[in-house]
């Protein structure tokens, strides 16, 4: 059986991580972030400044990280 999503994914501290939604005919893409590694956190709107923030999660936060890479 398949458990039921939040409907709020927004990273907290008790869950951090990459949040990010993809734009509709009426909102532009959003994504959020909160880094369980370090506590950094940020927001951004837009498809670019999405990518942007995906990118800067990516190579600074989270996955760098878990793998013993920036702290």
């Amino acid at each position: 059986m398949f458990r039921k999503l939040p409907s709020d994914l927004t990273p907290t501290e008790d869950s951090p991580g990459l949040r990010v939604k993809g734009s509709t005919r009426y909102t532009r893409s959003q994504g959020d972030y909160l880094c369980g590694g370090c506590g950094a956190e940020d927001h951004a709107n837009g498809d670019n400044d999405v990518k942007a923030l995906v990118q800067d999660y990516t190579d600074n936060h989270g996955p760098a990280h878990r793998s013993g890479g920036q702290r």
